[in-house]
């Protein structure tokens, strides 16, 4: 195959900085004023927990690398110490915004909303005698002060613990030192006894909401915790760690036991991130970098509250509908409106192709067709892969239901989901002991596809169905995830996902499906193939175009190969919700690129290719995002979709709105940054997922 990619020049935006400026766009949701109010505060949750995330793997693995003395130059020219610096100022950056939309913004709007989160000085005293009620009822038994001495070891602090750095006189006035770790089982946002405000006009009764923080309760009875010392300050300060290990399942007997110790250890790893408040003086700083084994690097000081991840207890606890998102139900595909569920499922499955497009389209039918499957006589076996699953989850349920009814179950349960093992761990001991075969993926491999494939005896033969999806088989995130899944009987797409499973559970090595393309085998390969083919088109004088939606863009060769695209003449449209390391709309290199980045009440997720191929156009979806991970070194699966409806659908009404939206879609520059697109005056407005909510498939 011809493809002349290479380069002189080879732009490429930084990775950790790109995914900065995602969390700035999530960030930037907070700041809306468009957007409910408690939906804002969600916003400012996810932006925090996210962070959190960022350091404990991205930063954590760039931090490793310098303390190594690795000097190894990223694509964009970049040393790990450049990258460690540019970080650092690019975080103190946003958590500065992030406090500001906080005290400045949503605390006050917050507060006229009747949604009070106080601090313990500001409490009056009836308030204050119910929460510290609570510290002497609820708080005070759990807490463990521990005292730092020479026969007191510094105690470890365990990963996204919140701690109090307390200084204590003793009666000889001798300072000491001690830290109290804020319980995680309790609410970090204390709710106060709620009370009424006056009547409105309508006559109708507001009720306030009152929270207060925690930490400022104990603070506030310290002296209970240390009887006959005195307190004299008090510190809040809160660590994340690194959390990135890798299982040496070469070395593993057990990979279910080698990922239940990492588990363990993730509490444990070395300290990244320490925020403190700003007011924090030199000398306990210091202890803290001692003991923890920190760099001054390593710590971040604030002007507000510390963990701004808990803010998700305020969306989460009050109920204030008319400060969230109006409540949107789910459509039931027509295919299944006018049929018994799950008893005539695999009847409209065998008439025809059906997509489904979450969270617009209802996540039932899914769970109807595992439900089907396991009771239904004719069915004589599933196989199925899990890679993130809900706690309560209504599919493990119905394959524990065909184990019992005596079916053939296979399910590959991914335990390297990163931040899933644990519920992970959890459904493969309960499927195991069920009798269901479960498997754990293959050696170096992370299994990220996600497909059901039910084997049923129909007359003298069988059928097989199958459910492919882009996302994963999660009824609770489907609510708020968005992507697309696809039921068949296709025989082409049965025997390959026949094959497929057989990959996973046993020892095969084949190269040549007929339909799916699978990763690591020949999806890098088709999908450069079908770049190549659009090069080649433009190349004839003919229309070439490109369309790609997905997650991330990192893998430098792909990168390279739609620079070339570009450069044929290609127009090439990039749906990217978050990483993005190509840079458009340089002259010469990537002047037909364009990146368009969609935030919005739901989380972008599909995977959506489309080539427009002379006309006979072609889209697939899958799994994979355009990283080297997804493609080298993850089990991933693509699908086409055949159905010409399908095909106009998802080519003119959705990606085509995708790329319309001026409400929510950002455009990225050449020098990384990201434009927020406005309508204009006389344009109409455009918000590709409040039409999708409008018009589902």
């Amino acid at each position: 195959m011809n493809t002349n990619v290479q380069l002189n020049a080879f732009p490429y935006i930084n990775r950790e900085l790109s995914m900065l400026e995602f969390q700035r766009r999530v960030l930037e949701e907070a700041q809306d004023e468009t957007n409910p109010l408690l939906e804002r505060v969600k916003f400012l949750s996810i932006f925090g927990s996210n962070m959190d995330e960022f350091f404990m793997v991205r930063v954590s693995g760039i931090r490793k690398l310098v303390e190594a003395n690795i000097n190894e130059i990223t694509p964009d020219g970049m040393t790990p110490r450049e990258q460690f610096a540019a970080i650092r100022k690019r975080a103190l950056e946003l958590f500065r915004e992030a406090q500001q939309c906080y005290q400045r913004k949503l605390l006050s709007q917050l507060e006229i909303a009747g949604i009070h989160i106080l601090d313990y000085r500001e409490l009056n005293d009836a308030q204050r005698e119910r929460v510290d009620t609570f510290f002497h009822d609820v708080a005070f038994p759990i807490l463990t002060p521990l005292v730092v001495d020479p026969g007191h070891p510094f105690p470890h602090i365990s990963n996204l613990s919140l701690n109090l750095a307390i200084v204590i006189h003793s009666q000889k006035r001798v300072e000491k030192f001690a830290r109290i770790k804020v319980p995680n089982t309790l609410p970090r946002l204390v709710p106060v006894k709620r009370s009424s405000g006056s009547s409105r006009k309508d006559g109708t009764v507001p009720h306030h909401h009152y929270f207060v923080w925690l930490e400022q309760i104990i603070i506030a009875n310290l002296a209970l915790l240390f009887p006959g010392m005195e307190v004299v300050e008090a510190h809040p300060f809160r660590i994340v760690r690194d959390a990135d290990f890798e299982i040496q399942e070469l070395e593993a007997d057990d990979l279910l036991e080698a990922m239940q110790q990492s588990v363990r250890k993730r509490k444990f790893g070395s300290v990244v991130y320490v925020a403190i408040h700003e007011t924090m003086p030199k000398q306990i700083r210091d202890l803290l970098i001692e003991h923890l084994e920190a760099n001054p690097a390593d710590i971040y000081a604030s002007t507000g509250h510390l963990g701004l991840a808990s803010l998700y207890q305020i969306y989460s606890s009050v109920d204030r509908f008319d400060l969230k998102f109006p409540p949107y139900k789910p459509a039931i595909p027509k295919q299944f409106r006018n049929v018994s569920l799950p008893d005539h499922i695999f009847e409209v499955i065998h008439e025809e192709n059906i997509l489904l497009h979450h969270p617009y389209d209802s996540f039932s039918p899914v769970i109807d067709f595992l439900i089907a499957a396991a009771r239904d006589p004719n069915v004589l076996a599933i196989k199925q892969t899990l890679y993130r699953v809900a706690q309560n989850s209504p599919i493990v349920e119905a394959l524990l239901e065909a184990a019992e009814r005596g079916k053939q179950v296979a399910v590959l349960v991914e335990l390297k989901a990163r931040f899933d093992e644990e519920s992970n761990i959890g459904w493969a001991l309960a499927l195991e002991q069920a009798g269901v075969h479960v498997v754990y993926g293959l050696v170096g491999l992370k299994t990220h596809s996600k497909i059901i494939m039910v084997v049923r005896r129909e007359g003298d033969g069988i059928r097989r169905y199958m459910h492919l999806a882009t996302g994963n088989y999660n009824a609770v995130t489907s609510l708020v995830y968005e992507d697309i899944g696809m039921f068949t009987c296709d025989e082409a797409i049965g025997a390959d996902a026949t094959d497929l499973f057989n990959y996973l559970t046993g020892y095969s090595a084949k190269q040549d499906y007929q339909k799916l393309l699978i990763a690591p085998v020949n999806l890098r390969k088709k999908l450069e193939e079908f770049i190549q083919r659009e090069i080649t088109h433009a190349q004839n004088g003919k229309k070439g175009h490109i369309i790609i939606k997905v997650n991330h863009i990192v893998d430098q060769r792909m990168i390279q190969m739609l620079y070339a695209a570009s450069q044929a003449g290609v127009k090439v449209d990039l749906l990217v919700r978050g990483i993005c390391c190509l840079v458009p709309k340089l002259e010469g290199i990537s002047e037909n690129i364009q990146v368009i980045s969609v935030l919005g009440r739901y989380l972008e997720h599909s995977r959506i290719f489309y080539f427009h191929n002379d006309g006979n156009e072609e889209i697939l979806l899958g799994s994979a995002d355009l990283m080297q991970r997804n493609l080298n070194r993850r089990v991933e699966v693509v699908f086409p979709v055949e159905r010409k409806e399908h095909i106009r659908h998802l080519r003119d009404h959705v990606l085509e709105t995708y790329l319309k939206d001026n409400t929510h879609a950002r455009i990225l520059q050449p020098d990384g940054t990201y434009k927020r697109v406005s309508s204009s005056k006389k344009g109409k407005s455009v918000d590709v997922q409040s039409r999708l909510m409008k018009n589902p498939l």
